[in-house]
């Protein structure tokens, strides 16, 4: 851990994964600034923006240490053409706009991490997808429109972000899984929803893989990367054993002490996908991801299997319900 505290800027924080990372920072002892749209009272700094404009937020990039940007509009949500062009403008304008201003400082931060998602590679039943030999989705030819979108979207998103001029700065674009945090609403909270309430099997063939991340592995990894000056680039935030959604869903409902779930096939899920106003492609897509530039620089995961991983987060998950 570095001896001195860093200073911390996260566009864009106000989210789930932006909490997790302003708690850790802040338990660290770091001082952490959120720039976000809405302001809400918070253990550290919010600062207002709104995402289009250079005033005064830009003062808070000078001498960082760490700008890592997380904005975006929620993708869970339908892929209608409104919500479309927001999921995309929402993520290559903020990221051109944080270029502006970096490019414009005297004191540029020393790195800046900007969020980007493991949904980048094509949907990959057949082998692992790591940064070297992962390909690129979007031209799958039986792909569905929902998917592409999500293609393009990361690529548009990467694209904008190493064409930024911020030669002072290390860049790295974080293809993260889904990070799987007790919190309430987040993702795992979610999955374990459908366990309760007895719904937890296989989601259509059950063959398609799940990359996720445990939440305490997600910090470490971040934090790995803030100490190795030598990473740069695109870097795959998710653990080294991805599995199949049948196995996924088994060890979760196994964890919870659930025997049974009630599998879903692919046209109940595209039913429900209307009535919750989101996409089946979050669900039904194989995301076969594989850290692989971490794992050959040493990192090493505290939770690299998913049984073990689920065990510790349900555990969580109870004390932290208890309590509420």
């Amino acid at each position: 851990m570095h001896a001195r505290p860093l200073r911390i800027v996260l566009p864009g924080g106000s989210g789930q994964v932006g909490t997790i990372l302003a708690r850790y920072f802040q338990a660290h002892g770091h001082d952490v600034v959120v720039i976000a749209r809405a302001t809400s009272p918070a253990p550290w700094r919010i600062v207002p923006w709104d995402g289009t404009t250079l005033n005064r937020w830009t003062e808070e990039l000078e001498n960082a240490d760490l700008v890592l940007n997380l904005a975006g509009r929620n993708v869970n949500c339908r892929y209608n053409e409104a919500n479309r062009r927001e999921i995309k403008e929402s993520r290559t304008r903020t990221t051109r706009l944080l270029g502006e201003a970096i490019r414009r400082l005297t004191h540029p931060p020393k790195i800046w991490m900007n969020a980007s998602t493991a949904t980048i590679y094509r949907h990959a039943l057949d082998r692992p997808m790591d940064e070297a030999t992962g390909e690129i989705g979007g031209n799958e030819p039986d792909a569905p429109s929902t998917w592409k979108f999500s293609i393009d979207v990361a690529t548009s998103w990467e694209n904008e972000f190493f064409a930024a001029d911020t030669p002072a700065t290390r860049k790295i674009a974080l293809r993260s899984a889904m990070v799987m945090s007790p919190d309430r609403d987040g993702i795992f909270d979610t999955l374990l929803r459908l366990v309760r309430f007895g719904l937890g099997g296989a989601s259509g063939s059950g063959k398609q893989f799940i990359s996720w991340i445990h939440d305490q592995d997600f910090l470490r990894s971040i934090q790995y990367l803030i100490d190795h000056d030598d990473l740069d680039g695109a870097i795959n935030i998710a653990s080294p054993n991805p599995l199949p959604n049948a196995e996924f869903m088994a060890d979760l409902r196994k964890a919870w002490g659930r025997r049974i779930g009630l599998p879903a096939s692919a046209w109940m899920l595209e039913l429900g996908a209307v009535f919750l106003r989101t996409e089946t492609e979050l669900i039904l897509k194989s995301r076969r991801v594989i850290p692989g530039r971490l794992l050959a620089h040493g990192f090493q995961f505290d939770f690299p299997v998913w049984d073990v991983a689920a065990r510790d987060l349900v555990k969580r998950s109870r004390s932290l319900h208890a309590a509420g």
